[in-house]
């Protein structure tokens, strides 16, 4: 994968990178970054941008385990910077438990805070009494009850991670207890709206595409929401229209400067939420007026069938990624600033303009061996691509937008600066 966008941007990184590094350890330094992170980066021929970032992070079962032995030391100064005499650790999972892949991601979760050197029990929000499920691969896993685990004073829970966004809201129990909590629940998606979160990362982009002599615009994706939506009634589908009209507009006019000879596309997707649900892929403006029955209800009902009224218009990126001859993201996770590993999604029965966060994905792991050392280098994954370098930037630059996006939750009226 290379072409003279992704050859420029090597070159500007590697010439700036110490500019780079000292730029974003400044803006780090005064904050705290989120425990842990994941984000979406597609790239076509003349872009690279993150297009998702999840704070609730569910895909540490497809990360190389050379990355995880690697991340240890990491994974214990996180936590012991946040919660200096911390021992015992609870890990608030997802409620949809049946999902034997989540399972998984969990497992591995666990283990990694347990090599790190605590104790590390499970809960989820509504499991009432102690419960025993099964990993995709057969590892089983101990849930306690959310209020016993709390109060049970031989192991007094020190630090909680959430694995569970929040979609329904936040949950009452947990301000009972003065328990430090990561991410934060106001971070939830019964709080956060990924245009909140592309504002700020956009204002961070334009700095560090300064640096870089290039335009913020290849690296970052231009957007419009729209709140208060009925995607059942005309009026609205009719505004979200508008909406996109005018953001197609946007993009087609950095084509022409950009001398791309293609037709640009949107993304239309739920302003909260995960799992690739609520969204669709948008050619024109008047898709949205021609939403059939089926697209309307797949655009109505997020998670858990949480009804979706507020919807980010995205511009999308072309894809010129593949693996396996299907068209391919990376997945890009991180400890605080730290790099731990990632992945890519790839779809064999989608286009290059799809969303590949959907039934029929598959994942190959980025193995992290260079040394010959990765403890499953016959099954693990495959190489990182050339582009890696900017992926862990992009990625940088994401926690450090989700660590001000936090700010912004709490203190709504402060003035951050980028």
């Amino acid at each position: 994968m290379s072409n003279a966008f992704l050859t420029q941007c090597a070159l500007e990184l590697a010439e700036n990178k110490p500019k780079i590094n000292e730029w974003l350890n400044e803006q780090e330094h005064p904050l705290e970054l989120p425990l842990y992170l994941s984000v979406d980066i597609r790239v076509a021929p003349f872009k690279m941008a993150v297009v998702d970032t999840n704070l609730f992070p569910a895909g540490f079962n497809n990360i190389c385990q050379l990355a995880i032995n690697d991340i240890q030391s990491t994974l214990k100064n996180a936590i012991q910077n946040r919660v200096d005499s911390c021992q015992n650790i609870l890990i608030i999972a997802e409620s949809h438990t049946r999902n034997k892949w989540y399972l998984e991601n969990i497992y591995v979760l666990q283990e990694m805070i347990k090599t790190a050197g605590f104790h590390c029990l499970l809960s989820t929000l509504d499991n009432k009494e102690p419960l025993i499920l099964e990993s995709e691969k057969g590892h089983r896993l101990s849930f306690s009850p959310l209020e016993h685990v709390l109060n049970e004073p031989k192991t007094p829970i020190d630090l909680i991670i959430l694995n569970n966004d929040l979609s329904t809201g936040h949950p009452k129990i947990l301000d009972q207890f003065d328990i430090p909590v990561y991410p934060p629940p106001i971070a939830g998606w019964h709080k956060r709206l990924k245009s909140s979160h592309f504002n700020i990362a956009n204002a961070i982009i334009s700095s560090f595409a300064y640096q870089m002599g290039m335009d913020p615009w290849q690296f970052s994706c231009l957007y419009s929401n729209v709140l208060d939506v009925d995607i059942n009634q005309k009026d609205d589908q009719q505004r979200l229209a508008d909406h996109a009209a005018m953001l197609f507009s946007q993009i087609k006019q950095k084509y022409k400067e950009h001398n791309i000879n293609e037709k640009p596309f949107l993304f239309l997707k739920s302003n909260s939420g995960t799992y690739g649900m609520g969204v669709m892929p948008i050619e024109d403006p008047n898709d949205i007026i021609n939403l059939n029955r089926k697209a309307r209800n797949k655009l109505q009902k997020g998670k858990q069938s949480i009804p979706i009224h507020h919807f980010l218009l995205q511009e999308g990126v072309p894809s010129m990624s593949q693996i396996n001859n299907g068209t391919s993201e990376v997945c890009i996770y991180k400890i605080t600033n730290h790099f731990l590993g990632g992945f890519y999604r790839f779809h064999p029965n989608k286009s290059n303009r799809d969303n590949l966060n959907s039934k029929g994905m598959e994942f190959k792991k980025i193995c992290n061996d260079t040394f010959n050392q990765c403890p499953q280098k016959e099954i693990c994954g495959i190489q990182p691509d050339p582009c890696l370098p900017l992926y862990r930037t992009l990625a940088r630059i994401a926690g450090l937008a989700s660590a001000k996006e936090v700010i912004h939750y709490q203190s709504p009226n402060k003035v951050l600066a980028s």
